[in-house]
Order: structure tokens, then sequence, then C-alpha cells
């Protein structure tokens, strides 16, 4: 099992008291201790792994339609995204028309002229879930009607129309760390109450820590960052948008509290924006898109493309359809990686596998190439077990190692690896 980089972590109650919650309210398992049971609101059996899909937020924003949405659909089958796990498709903000006289929610009918279930009919028929977006305040964060007051007959709305995915976002609410939890709690109840299955993703961006209380308010998936933009770094996870190291740092000391059934979220994938679309920030590298994929993998993340896959590049695809990569994100033992040492700008990483091995990610922070050692006793590896190290990008074998791994990494970029043990009969 890889090692712990912090040692002794804080314990949920010290968390909860420090987010200034009274420990009383909410009851929590120790750190450490298993946390992949459903909270009280959850469906059992839903995301099982790190959902992956397409949202439509970064590159289309206000300018989402049913015809972008089938689009995109079609593609995520034509390029074999589908077969590869990614299944939602996520409507986010501005699909919404208001309310009728009623209070019942309607889809914007220029955007959506048939509404959204004949949407969703076309979605399901190509072996595809749709997902769609409300927040917990009176609007959104883009100034449509949100579903505060609202939660029962729109997760109903939900249920009928055949979503299989909610985003609830925190736009427009109050601040303080009770109301949070108890918006989040009447709509992970509304939408269980449906009796449809769906995925509840708590998008609260993390001021009031919701992996401390996710999972026990029905959430399948919570955010730990603000929204990362298209670009590689920014001081500091205080605002959206941020850089993807700074949603990596945002994404450390919580890999005890995500498992099947409940995930960490750092936010979408800005693979193949191109400073493009809805959301800049001056564009990254190819290695720094592949850092991305690389780093979400080793997080057990989901994996929520936001670039316009109708048109995605090679460099794109390659990134976006790693197999091996997508294998490690996917590992059904749920198990987040963490980070095991840090020299300088340059970051080891751990994350254990259900079959024993392990996915090692060396991350190169720096401007310039750097060489990057893993050692074992930091892996949680034996002295002088050998290892056989796989590279997940360059699909080939690196050769048998024993007691570290020495690699050189180029400015921004990550070697991804996979490490199994060599037994004494195949050394000999």
């Amino acid at each position: 099992m890889c090692k712990n980089f912090l040692g002794t972590r804080l314990s949920w109650n010290r968390l909860l008291g420090t987010a200034g919650v009274g420990v009383g309210l909410l009851v929590f398992p120790a750190v450490g201790a298993e946390t992949n049971a459903a909270g009280a609101n959850a469906v059992p059996g839903l995301a099982a792994t790190p959902p992956m899909g397409w949202n439509s937020w970064n590159t289309f924003g206000p300018d989402v339609s049913a015809t972008v949405v089938c689009g995109v659909a079609d593609k995520i089958v034509d390029l074999g995204l589908k077969n590869l796990g990614y299944q939602y498709v996520v409507i986010d903000d501005h699909w919404e028309g208001g309310r009728d006289a009623a209070g019942h929610l309607l889809a914007n009918p220029k955007k959506f002229p048939e509404g959204i279930k004949p949407l969703a009919d076309y979605i399901h028929a190509k072996g595809l879930k749709l997902g769609i977006y409300s927040d917990a305040g009176d609007q959104t964060c883009g100034g449509e009607v949100g579903s505060f007051g609202h939660e029962e007959e729109d997760a109903a709305a939900f249920a009928s129309w055949g979503v299989d995915y909610v985003k609830y976002d925190y736009c427009n609410a109050p601040d303080d760390f009770m109301t949070a939890i108890e918006r989040y709690t009447k709509m992970g109840k509304a939408l269980k109450a449906t009796g449809r299955p769906m995925v509840f993703s708590i998008c609260e961006w993390g001021p009031r820590s919701p992996w401390l209380w996710g999972r026990n308010v029905g959430g399948n998936l919570w955010r730990v960052s603000f929204d990362v933009g298209d670009m590689w770094d920014t001081p500091h996870n205080t605002h959206s948008c941020i850089g993807i190291l700074a949603a990596i740092d945002a994404s450390c000391n919580h890999e005890a509290l995500a498992g099947p059934g409940g995930w960490n979220d750092p936010d979408m994938l800005v693979v193949g924006m191109g400073n493009k679309g809805n959301i800049k920030g001056g564009g990254c590298t190819v290695a720094e898109y592949q850092t991305q994929m690389s780093m979400w993998c080793m997080l057990a993340a989901p994996l929520m493309i936001g670039c316009d896959i109708r048109n995605a590049d090679e460099e794109t695809r390659r990134i976006l359809t790693n197999a091996e990569a997508i294998a490690v994100d996917q590992d059904t033992l749920g198990r987040q990686g963490n980070r095991v040492a840090r020299t300088g700008s340059a970051d080891v990483w751990c994350r254990t596998l259900a079959d024993g091995n392990l996915a090692v990610a060396l991350l190169n922070r720096g401007d310039q190439p750097q060489k990057i050692s893993a050692d074992w006793k930091d892996l949680g590896l034996k002295a002088g077990a050998t290892q056989a190290v796989r590279d997940l990008w360059a699909h080939k074998g690196l050769g048998n190692h024993a007691d570290k791994l020495t690699l050189t990494v180029e400015p921004h970029a990550t070697m991804l690896l996979r490490l199994s043990p060599v037994s004494e009969q195949v050394k000999n």
C-alpha cells in the first residue's frame, strides 16, 4: 500500500471542528476506516467508479443547445469514447427556460424546442446517459432559475425526463457551512425519493469542505476546488478559474474520503480546449494537458471532457482515449492516489490498484527537465523487491527495477507508470 506523505492525519472531528461545525451534528467514520458505505440519501450501486463523460460548460457556456448535445453524443460513439467508459452527456447551465404558472421547470424553447425528454431518449438510444444542471440558490451561476424551494418538483421533473445525472451548483446561496449541508441534503433526498437512479454531483467548489459531508447527503462526487481554467497554474485555490496544478494541490490529503459511490472532484478536464470556447486562460501545452489526464486518473477523479470533441485534434483524441490511463482511473478498488514525496518541483504520487499493482506518477512541476526518483520506501514496497515498470503513455515496459526508480521527466510533464511485482521464479 502506498505510504502517506503527511504521516498522521487529522481526525474527522478535528476537521469538522476546524470548519466550525458541531461535532454532534453528523456521524463520520474515523480517518483510515473504509469510506465506501453509501450515505443515507445515496442510491446503492451508483458511481461505483468515477463517472466519465462530457459537460457543455467549458466550450459552449450559454450557447448550449439540443443540436450541440446531439452532435456531441454522436461523436462520443463515433470516436469510441463510449466503449472506453465515457457515458454521461451533461447539459450545464443555460438550458433553463424559467417556470410555468404552476412552478414547473421549463427548458429554453429556442435552445431545446422539444424539451428535455426527447433529448434524453436520443441519448439513451445511443447507449449513453443524460446529465442536467441546477443550483441550490434562487438563481444559477448564470442567472437562470434555480431549484431552491422547488427541490422535490424539480427532482421529479428530472426523473420524468429520463435524467441520469444531476450537477447541483451553489451560486446565489448563503455562505455558511450548515446551510450548504441542509440544501444539498434536501436535493439528495428529493432525487432518491423519485426512485430513479441519478448520480448526484455536488458542485460547491470546496469552501465549505464538501468532502466531509458530501457522501452523507447523498452525493456521488463533490468538488474539492474552484473551476479549472485552461491554464497550467495559479498561485492559490481561492477563486475561479484556477490552474491545473492548483487543482492537483487542492486534491491532496482527501484520499481517505473517496471510494466507490463517492469521489473527490477537482473539476472538468480542459484537455484539448486550446484557449477556445466559453472558458479561457491562455491555453496549455500538450504536456500540460497530458499531465491533467494523468493526475486525474491518479486521483480517481471523474473524467468529464470539456472540449468540443466534434473538432478534437489527434493529440486531444490520443490523450482522452488512453485505455491504460483510464484503467487506472476506473480501478475497482477505488483508492485515490496520494503524494508520497516532494523534492523541490518534483512530485511522486502513488495509487494502490485492485490487482496489487501500483500506479505511480512522476510529476515535474518545474520549467526544466529533471530526473525524478521514486524510492520503494516511499511507495510502501519492501526493500529489494523487484518491480516490472510499464510506461502507460509510451505503452511499453521500462524493465525491472529494485529499491528505486529514476527517470527524466520533461517540464510540466508527468510520467504515468504501472509497477507490478516480479516473482522470484521469473527473476531466476
